[in-house]
């Protein structure tokens, strides 16, 4: 199906605008099972069928559940680009999938059908994904970690695959190649963790598509161990219902690392500065919880901090204002992860 032209788009706005109006992206995946079925979805969804690229994936930094606005109409077509960052694709193709087995849309279907297909042929061979697809120069073609990009794709892949709703519909042969494309994605996550004398670590938020190994990013995303990316993958994996003696060891190396990274007696504190503009410090406090950074020291562990500079620093504070209020360099990302679900996981599973 090609992408629907704006005079079509417009048609379509004025006979369900006003129904789906209300709901936006943040919100989309957290209506009650009933919303699924009303017009006001479909109207949500006939905007999200205008983004779809010929590809069949979606852009980024825009939201698809809203008119395109000229900003965006204007944009060149590799601005528009399809991609996995902050589930661009893998969202309206889970409105889909509610919509579709609430009101067998064959529409819909369609385009599911083609984003689905476009996943799928966006993993590389090793199993692994990058952001973009088709491929983009620079680091975009890297194995994407990054904010569980591909965690989520592996996730609604597995969903697929095991006919888990709201993915019954799916004939059987995507579902066979999606049960294939996650044992694909498996094997790439037990190659990518990162070993350290014989003992398996994290992974960072992007890894070599060719060798492997800690891949950079942007300025300020370095080549180094995750303390987020980890406990999205690491969760990835415990959902597996026979997880492979490998499995069980990247879990467990996984947990033990973020461990032993916990950055204690510190907390992250929003203030006012001098001149009146908001701002972010870091502070001493004995009594505050456990935190984890975003970016620790590949072969040391320490926490670092890149600013837009690229210098690698080791005190928060000492990165640029911009960066310290608009990135979040520390975290309580793996907290229930290591306090809840992790020994729930070793008792589901009986292990010693």
């Amino acid at each position: 199906m090609p992408r629907r032209t704006l005079p079509l788009l417009v048609l379509c706005l004025t006979a369900g605008a006003a129904a789906g109006a209300a709901v936006q992206w943040n919100d989309v995946l957290k209506q009650p099972a009933e919303w699924y079925a009303t017009a006001g979805a479909r109207a949500v969804a006939t905007q999200m069928l205008y983004y779809q690229s010929p590809e069949g994936g979606w852009p980024t930094d825009v939201d698809t559940t809203q008119p395109p606005s000229e900003k965006f109409l204007a944009l060149k077509p590799s601005a528009r680009a399809p991609t996995i960052d902050d589930g661009a694709t893998t969202t309206p193709l889970r409105v889909f999938a509610l919509i579709i087995s609430a009101t067998h849309d064959a529409e819909l279907r369609a385009a599911f059908e083609r984003g689905f297909d476009y996943l799928l042929a966006a993993q590389y061979p090793s199993g692994g994904w990058p952001q973009y697809f088709p491929l983009k120069p620079g680091y975009y073609s890297h194995i994407t970690y990054n904010d569980n990009a591909m965690v989520n794709v592996l996730t609604l892949l597995r969903d697929t695959a095991e006919g888990r709703e709201p993915f019954a519909f799916v004939d059987e042969a995507r579902r066979t190649r999606a049960a294939a494309a996650v044992a694909k994605g498996i094997a790439c996550i037990l190659r990518t963790q990162v070993k350290r004398a014989d003992r398996l670590t994290a992974w960072c938020a992007q890894h070599d598509e060719t060798t492997f190994i800690p891949a950079p990013a942007r300025n300020f995303e370095p080549a180094s161990l995750s303390g987020m990316e980890t406990v999205g993958i690491a969760r990835f994996l415990m959902a597996v219902e026979q997880p492979s003696p490998e499995i069980i060891a990247a879990v467990e190396g996984a947990v033990a690392w973020l461990e032993t990274v916990r950055v204690k007696g510190l907390k992250v504190e929003n203030f006012t500065g001098a001149d009146g503009k908001r701002d972010r410090r870091v502070v001493a406090d004995p009594a505050a919880p456990d935190l984890w950074a975003r970016f620790y020291e590949l072969g040391t562990d320490r926490p670092v901090f890149l600013g837009r500079d690229k210098v690698v620093r080791y005190d928060y504070n000492e990165v640029e204002r911009e960066r310290r209020t608009g990135y979040g360099y520390l975290g309580n990302w793996p907290a229930d992860l290591l306090a809840k679900d992790y020994s729930r996981w070793r008792a589901k599973h009986k292990l010693p």
